[in-house]
């Protein structure tokens, strides 16, 4: 027999505390290493996500600062790329 009392069961969804950004602040760490100034964009955004949510996304952090720094250091590459080209460039017509 039921009972009249009981209540129905509520459909399961995510479970409460977890953190939103968690997944992407791991695909934004690997990111970071294979194309960085993509790493640097999802890591941002998972880092949001999880400042929203009142979690702290460690790897979230990581992938962001990792991403920064292999940005930079590729940017400032090509520009040293371009440099030495023009100045090679300029010396072989002379």
């Amino acid at each position: 027999m039921s009972n009249p009392y009981q209540q129905g069961q509520y459909p399961q969804g995510a479970p409460l505390g977890q953190d939103p950004g968690q997944t992407m602040g791991i695909i934004g760490l690997i990111l970071a290493f294979v194309f960085a100034p993509a790493g640097l964009i999802v890591s941002h955004i998972a880092k949001k996500q999880s400042r929203e949510a009142g979690f702290d996304n460690g790897l979230a952090k990581a992938g962001f600062i990792i991403g920064l720094i292999f940005t930079i250091l590729g940017v400032l590459y090509v520009i040293a790329m371009i440099i030495i080209f023009v100045v090679a460039m300029s010396t072989a017509g002379a």
